[in-house]
């Protein structure tokens, strides 16, 4: 971890009334004292590592068949957190979901090895970051104590973290509340470990849904563009917009 978080959290950013940045000055502004980021998407390229373990899987696949898997796989995830999200399904951590995937992956390429789906189960877990994701961070830590907010569970996200290089303050997993993004639960755990209001807190994300979450319970905003990322509609309205994590360090500091 990061040190000196309790200097860092004297440091703040305003927003004015109309969502824009603005100087410490600005009479109806909020203040900013900790930064939330998404993980998955949005630091990391989780595509990119999921293809590299159906490379492993099934090395004779071509570009068109490893799509076709990674649609298989995302697909899963995806209904299978709705479940978990319309109470269909009891939580389960995210390991537990991706082994499901691997295994559903593993049967479509036709592979019945366990040691070799539990590798593709792994693979969720060695994603590469965005060429901007590391300095990112250490440039926006400068100012702000940085929490990391994941699906991912408590177990993943450490090994992602590893993998990646990611440093936080405070890396919080959904697994602690025992469902998914976007529920409520999961953004009160950043409120929480913070001990800050939520409008204190700004959550970073590539997805438009997740920040959609987390104004939800009041948490500012910041949406960054990644090519595997959710983008807002013409209804969002989101505090901050960064083309990558370089622009968003870039605003954050010029306050």
């Amino acid at each position: 971890m990061v040190d000196d978080v309790d200097a860092m959290a004297a440091q703040a950013v305003r927003f004015g009334s109309e969502g824009h940045m603005s100087g410490t000055g600005a009479g109806t502004g909020t203040e900013i004292d900790a930064v939330v980021f998404d993980v998955l998407g949005t630091l990391v390229d989780e595509p990119a590592g999921l293809r590299a373990g159906m490379r492993e899987l099934a090395p004779s696949l071509n570009e068109f068949g490893v799509e076709r898997l990674l649609s298989l796989w995302q697909r899963h995830i995806e209904r299978e957190q709705r479940r978990v999200l319309d109470g269909d399904r009891p939580y389960l951590p995210s390991d537990v979901l991706d082994l499901e995937a691997a295994r559903v992956v593993a049967d479509a390429a036709g592979v019945d090895d366990p040691a070799a789906v539990a590798a593709l189960a792994l693979s969720a877990r060695r994603l590469p970051p965005w060429h901007d994701t590391v300095a990112g961070l250490a440039r926006i830590a400068e100012r702000f104590p940085l929490i990391g907010l994941s699906n991912a569970s408590r177990t993943a996200l450490l090994g992602i973290n590893a993998h990646a290089g990611l440093r936080w303050h405070q890396a919080l997993s959904a697994e602690d509340a025992r469902t998914y993004k976007p529920d409520p639960a999961v953004y009160q755990l950043a409120v929480t470990v913070s001990g800050l209001p939520p409008e204190r807190l700004l959550m970073v994300a590539a997805h438009a849904w997740d920040l959609r979450g987390a104004q939800g319970l009041g948490l500012r905003t910041a949406y960054v563009a990644r090519p595997v990322g959710d983008p807002p509609t013409a209804s969002d309205r989101f505090d901050l917009h960064a083309d990558d994590l370089t622009g968003l360090a870039d605003q954050l500091a010029h306050v």
